[in-house]
């Protein structure tokens, strides 16, 4: 499935909180709101590239991984795809496993570098190292700083609905988080929520995000660039600089692919009216168990799904304020957005 639906959806309630609870990153967020957006998928899901070529198109497919037998455009044969760098290949596999764990730093590490889980105590101090650094080490420039908080939101978003930590209550379809009921969470967020409740313009979210340029401060909270810095200090382990490379590869792959993606998940969303009926794809129905969308609806609505959303939402800002009492910098930023247009008016109208 997506996971981008998903993801963003939670950075977008988590961006509302915010503006809610007047926290001094609000406006920040939403000057910057794509690379918010971006830094809440691809600052940590480095897996987002082809897992196959379809060989009657030549064209990449599949979600790095994924196991993929035949072509999703054509049905026919694919062959594996791979990452070339200095003179290497590497499969989604092996991109996963260097780097996975050092965005997701709670959890996803492999076997031989489980040691460098961070505690989930500890998450709050360490993104707070990574926020000082931006200030301190990578200039003043405030769309970091929205990636930076977006990647977070990922972090907690995915450590819960993973049960990886507790915290959100939903029982759907027999799960949390199953491959049965992922296409009943996505469509939902995608058309009920986000399309009808907030109004999201999703070809808009999706390609602004995937548009938006490789932030270096994400070599350093994945600790792939020199030792240095806050950072250094607190979280002296798992420095990999000759990793730098590499992942700057991986980075600008991400989003070519997900360009591509984009117009895919879109299709694979997009609802047909029949009557009075609206129905999703047949795809997404198998994967339920043969599903129609109306029972989806029904399925998300016993369990609470909006409300377990709103969980999520909760969840994320209680990390932001944890990092935000840790670091001045943030606490100095104004918590609005300055002079309204309303406000200009009353004092600058004509005075005769």
């Amino acid at each position: 499935m997506s996971g981008i639906v998903g993801h963003t959806m939670y950075a977008v309630l988590a961006g509302m909180a915010t503006r809610h609870r007047k926290l001094p990153i609000a406006p920040l967020i939403h000057r910057h709101y794509a690379s918010y957006l971006c830094g809440a998928y691809l600052g940590c899901d480095i897996q987002t590239m082809p897992e196959a070529v379809c060989v009657d198109t030549g064209q990449d497919v599949g979600y790095g991984t994924a196991p993929l037998q035949q072509s999703p455009l054509t049905g026919g044969a694919v062959h594996p795809w791979s990452l070339e760098f200095d003179g290497k290949s590497y499969r989604p596999r092996d991109i996963h496993q260097l780097f996975y764990g050092r965005s997701h730093l709670v959890f996803g590490w492999t076997s031989a570098e489980r040691m460098q889980t961070v505690p989930w105590d500890h998450l709050p101090d360490y993104c707070a190292s990574v926020v000082q650094d931006a200030f301190e080490l990578f200039g003043p420039g405030e769309r970091q700083l929205a990636y930076l908080f977006g990647w977070m939101a990922h972090i907690v978003s995915d450590s819960l609905i993973k049960s990886v930590q507790p915290g959100i209550d939903l029982n759907l379809l027999n799960g949390k988080y199953t491959p049965q009921n992922r296409p009943i969470q996505d469509l939902v967020s995608f058309h009920e929520i986000g399309a009808s409740e907030l109004r999201l313009n999703w070809p808009a979210l999706l390609s602004d995000l995937a548009e938006t340029p490789v932030e270096p401060i994400q070599l350093h909270y994945m600790r792939a660039s020199k030792p240095r810095g806050e950072l250094t200090a607190r979280f002296s382990n798992a420095w990999s600089p000759q990793l730098a490379r590499l992942l700057n590869a991986v980075l600008q792959e991400n989003r070519r692919y997900q360009k591509i993606r984009n117009s895919r998940l879109l299709k694979l969303y997009a609802l047909k009216k029949t009557g009075q009926r609206w129905n999703c794809s047949q795809e997404l129905s198998r994967q339920t168990g043969g599903l129609s969308y109306s029972e989806m609806l029904e399925l998300a609505d016993q369990a609470d799904f909006r409300h377990a959303m709103w969980q999520m939402g909760e969840a994320i800002v209680r990390v932001f304020e944890q990092v935000i009492e840790r670091t001045r910098l943030l606490q100095k930023l104004p918590t609005d957005g300055g002079r309204s247009w309303s406000d200009l008016t009353n004092k600058w109208r004509k005075r005769r």
